[in-house]
């Protein structure tokens, strides 16, 4: 069983985008459901030759330098801290703090995730450059981050539910990663007092012809198999109703499915198929780039 009590900080990066301003507000919500604190990160990109730190961290600006960037800064943390009041009032006890760096977004980011329980990025930024930059912000962060990191879209679920009311999804496979990725998506079903659907998908590649036999004996093997993966978490949240789905389909194509009717889906950083070298799986990276829900993949140290 994965420990997730772990940091008690979720930090989020902010541009002033739309995708980052629903960023801030999920990951509002998500710190105060949780009662920790929310840390608002804005980071002023240097060229390489720009300010670093002794140990090649994440440097703070310095005070008074003039600099126009740290003024726009300045405004959009503003902007955000106001997002993050709006969105989830209670926050304020456990409490809100922000700050602007100079650096390479990619690697601060990185760091600054070693020592929280979250990372929360927009999919894309603001205006033709910035969009290309948090679309590799947010690539960068879930091949690379020390911690789960949840990706959030400028999107809403199309579905007559209240968004509070959909489900918790998770993709299950059997690795490693899949293991986090569920030991996530029940304890994000328990704060969220929503079912969860567990999705296993045996077929792996294109979805072939199987005589019905087969079919029906492999269906039998794969319900079994999913079942023994969540008795554990089963137990240990008996606060959650689960609905196994076991499928022969598509992975990522049924995931995308169950995202259009999903608050959140949760997928490992990469699969069984994948080998121990693999940064991201073909299927999580499919369920990021395109799921209109957030998306949180299962990183960790």
């Amino acid at each position: 069983m994965h420990d997730l009590a772990g940091q008690q900080t979720i930090v989020v990066g902010v541009d002033g985008s739309p995708s980052s301003d629903k960023a801030v507000g999920w990951a509002a919500r998500e710190a105060s459901m949780r009662n920790i604190s929310l840390d608002i990160i804005h980071v002023i990109a240097t060229p390489p030759w720009g300010l670093v730190g002794l140990s090649g961290g994440p440097l703070p600006p310095l005070a008074g330098n003039g600099d126009w960037r740290e003024k726009d800064g300045a405004d959009i943390i503003s902007a955000a801290i106001r997002i993050a009041e709006e969105s989830a009032p209670g926050l304020a006890r456990a409490g809100i703090r922000a700050e602007m760096y100079f650096g390479a977004t990619i690697p601060t980011l990185t760091d600054l995730s070693k020592d929280a329980k979250m990372i929360v990025v927009g999919s894309r930024g603001q205006g033709t450059v910035r969009r290309l930059l948090l679309g590799s912000v947010s690539t960068g962060l879930v091949h690379h981050a020390y911690c789960p990191v949840a990706v959030i879209h400028d999107v809403s679920p199309v579905n007559a539910l209240s968004p509070a009311q959909l489900p918790v999804v998770v993709g299950i496979d059997g690795s490693p990663a899949s293991e986090l990725a569920t030991a996530i998506a029940f304890d994000e079903a328990s704060w969220r007092r929503v079912h969860l659907v567990a999705l296993h998908s045996w077929c792996h590649g294109e979805v072939a012809d199987v005589p019905s036999l087969e079919w029906s004996a492999l269906q039998q093997v794969a319900d079994e198999a999913l079942s023994e993966r969540l008795a554990g978490w089963r137990e240990r949240y008996p606060d959650v109703a689960v609905q196994r789905r076991t499928v022969y389909a598509n992975p990522a194509r049924q995931l995308l499915e169950e995202a259009e009717s999903a608050q959140l889906v949760v997928v490992g950083s990469h699969g069984r198929g994948g080998f121990s070298g693999m940064l991201l799986g073909s299927v999580s990276t499919a369920v990021v780039q395109a799921a209109g829900a957030p998306v949180i993949v299962a990183r960790q140290r």
